[in-house]
């Protein structure tokens, strides 16, 4: 009875159309031809079906028959794929994240999901023709993608750290986002007077927001700026240089963009965009890409929002496998120190040794940038678990060193967001 049963289960599995079950595809060819929006993008995927029948007479048929199907399910299967591996900016990126979606790729292989992925499908193929003399079939089609959707499922089977988990461990990025500034120029002054200069802005400042980015405004940080030197004035107080410091230097990352005119066919002009984007306590490049707009008659302000969702979306792939390093590595801090010039070599050296010490003691990680005798530049990775904040971070530091230094007292200049201003004294 029980054989007789198990039969009956083998028979009905070997007779369910093979859409019901996931599997890799086998084209694995894709494009990515537009990013629609934050969270869409337009993907031109190729599928693949190859008759499993012994005879070629067979083959055929059974490719007249269930050919197109099966291939624009693989075509289907594709465009996930290249969401999830491919092109340059993946989902996928690091061999550990690799390890941990492998045991469950077919989750996001099995077409219940994938139509649930797959928001939009062209009608029409773009290409559809016949292979291996009509053994096979090969179809290439276009579909828009939520790309949140799947990066939802992947931070619920634990396979990417969840974004509510970062932000309860390392708090929100902080951008800040401003236009390429010939020199002598004030990017303030850009953004108020070029309207596609802003409107690029506002694009950028959108795709950040709905990734739960907290946005620095220039123009917002001017006025802060202006308003803190106006009570200087009525305190009769000297501005505070520390404070406009730390204005400038308030982000996490700061994006930079500019874009040209390209002359099309008929007429028509297409934009570039090209966005950059630089950790602010370093100065180093996270991401650089280049969207380009359709070439077209007018429309100005579509075009450059056109292509900068082609080139933002590619920068902030970038940016967030950057905060999800942070994760890992623990969250960056600037430290500049100055050195009272009143010592003397020896002294100099030791004081170095000493806050070097006391810096390796509180981090995960630490790189020495310049040591002279009257500047020490450092960065350091500290765990956001045991330190919560730059102050917390400094009490530390200074904690260690005044019980080592001797004497010499380890006090603030500025402490920022990301930055650690000190003087020894």
């Amino acid at each position: 009875m029980i054989n007789s049963i198990f039969r009956s289960v083998i028979i009905l599995l070997a007779t369910l159309p093979s859409a019901s079950i996931a599997q890799h595809p086998v084209a694995k060819q894709a494009t990515l031809i537009e990013t629609i929006s934050s969270s869409e993008v337009l993907v031109e995927a190729t599928g693949i079906y190859r008759s499993p029948e012994k005879s070629k007479s067979k083959q055929k048929k059974d490719v007249d028959k269930v050919g197109v199907t099966r291939a624009l399910e693989d075509a289907k299967r594709t465009a996930i794929y290249f969401v999830l591996y491919g092109g340059t900016d993946p989902i996928i990126r690091s061999q550990a994240d690799k390890d941990r979606l492998e045991p469950k790729v077919l989750h996001f292989y099995d077409m219940v999901n994938i139509n649930r992925y797959i928001t939009y499908e062209d009608t029409k193929f773009v290409q559809q023709i016949k292979i291996e003399e009509g053994t096979g079939i090969r179809v290439v089609k276009r579909f828009r993608i939520n790309k949140d959707y799947i990066l939802r499922d992947l931070e619920n089977m634990n396979i990417l750290a969840a974004r509510t988990e970062m932000v309860e461990v390392l708090g929100r990025p902080q951008l800040m986002v401003i236009p390429e500034t010939p020199k002598g120029q004030n990017p303030v002054e850009i953004l108020r007077n070029d309207p596609i200069a802003r409107h690029a802005a506002t694009v950028v400042e959108s795709h950040l927001t709905a990734k739960q980015y907290d946005v620095l405004v220039p123009q917002q940080m001017e006025q802060l700026a202006s308003l803190n030197e106006l009570q200087m004035v009525v305190g009769g107080r000297q501005d505070d240089i520390a404070y406009s410091l730390a204005i400038s230097i308030g982000s996490d990352v700061y994006i930079t963009y500019g874009g040209t005119w390209e002359a099309g066919t008929y007429g028509t002009k297409r934009f570039a965009m090209t966005v950059r984007a630089y950790e602010t306590t370093t100065g180093r490049l996270l991401g650089a890409e280049t969207g380009y707009s359709v070439a077209r008659q007018g429309e100005s302000m579509i075009s450059v929002e056109e292509a900068m969702n082609g080139a933002i979306d590619a920068v902030l792939s970038r940016i967030d496998a950057y905060w999800r390093e942070d994760m890992r590595r623990g969250v960056q801090y600037k430290i500049l120190i100055s050195i009272d010039p009143s010592y003397s070599e020896d002294e100099v050296f030791e004081i170095q040794d000493i806050f070097m010490e006391a810096a390796r003691s509180v981090s995960k990680s630490s790189k020495e940038n310049i040591a002279t005798p009257q500047t020490i530049d450092y960065l350091v990775w500290v765990d956001p678990a045991q330190y919560n904040s730059s102050r917390n971070l400094f009490r530390a530091l200074k904690q260690y060193f005044d019980a080592s230094a001797y004497g010499a007292k380890l006090r603030t200049v500025n402490i920022n967001r990301k930055m650690i201003l000190l003087k020894i004294d």
